[in-house]
């Protein structure tokens, strides 16, 4: 998401007629998660421990991140108006979302060699609503925010339905046949 979704979305900036490649591998770069995800790798490939106070900044900037998200998406949500959703779009975005992924990831763990809770796990995952940090990044870049903040309010609400039938689905007797 933080890659290739910043990417993407850097890419599709709707302000600018065409950005170069030079300029999008910047924002990329700029991306602060990313300098997070170096040094945690490399934290953890040299054993180099952190001190509590550095893991209490870091979980309390974690624990933050949610409710602005939230925030932003509620921001994003107050602005939506019914005529300028873009139905057939949003139709096919949520079609990909609710009932595509969690089909193509059953078919996917069922050639997997993981236990079948992790089966399970890996479908109900599948089947989760759209991730309120591409309205985040959607708004940082202006790549249609009106768009992505419009599909992840439609696939939360319509997820009321289609999780709890997908819970259903992933008891026995039909995961069953995953066991095999």
């Amino acid at each position: 998401m933080s890659t290739l979704g910043t990417y993407y979305a850097a890419k599709g900036r709707s302000d600018v007629e065409s950005v170069s490649q030079r300029t999008i591998l910047k924002k990329v770069l700029r991306m602060p998660i990313v300098y997070g995800a170096l040094f945690g790798l490399i934290f953890q490939l040299l054993h180099i421990p952190l001190s509590k106070e550095i893991m209490l900044a870091v979980g309390m900037i974690g624990d933050s991140s949610i409710p602005v998200i939230m925030l932003i998406l509620g921001m994003q949500s107050a602005t939506l108006r019914i005529r300028q959703i873009e139905v057939a779009k949003i139709s096919f975005a949520l079609l990909v979302r609710l009932m595509v992924s969690p089909l193509w990831a059953l078919l996917l763990v069922y050639f997997m060699p993981i236990d079948l809770m992790a089966k399970k796990i890996l479908i109900v995952l599948a089947a989760m609503p759209t991730a309120a940090n591409t309205t985040l990044i959607s708004v940082q870049f202006n790549t249609k925010p009106q768009l992505v903040s419009s599909a992840t309010f439609f696939s939360t609400v319509l997820s009321l339905i289609t999780l709890p039938i997908v819970l259903m689905l992933v008891q026995p007797p039909v995961m069953n046949l995953l066991a095999i």
